[in-house]
């Protein structure tokens, strides 16, 4: 019976996990684009595109799986603190900024905020 209920609760997780990174490239996207539209006139267009990608639900799953990615939870501290994906960094976003240098460039960077 035990069996029966960890399987049934897999799905769930999925489906969750699922819905964390679809609102993650949402607030993504919407805060990239609040920074296009508050740069400075000075700034060429091209310059502007993002290095940023959308990750499949999938990808973000293998990549957690197999320690291919760094997690970085970019709500406030006390919702990290509540609930998070495990070994994931808290970065609140409005410290992301001055923090980057705590995050290795060359690693695969997955943030969310839901």
């Amino acid at each position: 019976m035990p069996n029966r209920k960890m399987r049934n609760l897999k799905p769930i997780k999925l489906i969750s996990a699922g819905a964390i990174l679809i609102a993650v490239a949402v607030l993504i996207a919407i805060f990239l684009q609040q920074r296009e539209t508050t740069a400075p006139a000075a700034v060429n267009p091209q310059q502007q595109q993002s290095e940023s990608e959308r990750v499949s639900v999938l990808d973000a799953k293998t990549a957690f799986d197999t320690g291919a990615a760094v997690f970085v939870d970019v709500r406030s501290v006390e919702y990290y603190q509540q609930a998070h994906i495990p070994r994931a960094l808290s970065i609140p976003l409005i410290e992301l900024e001055e923090r980057l240098g705590e995050l290795d460039p060359d690693q695969w960077i997955i943030t969310y905020c839901t």
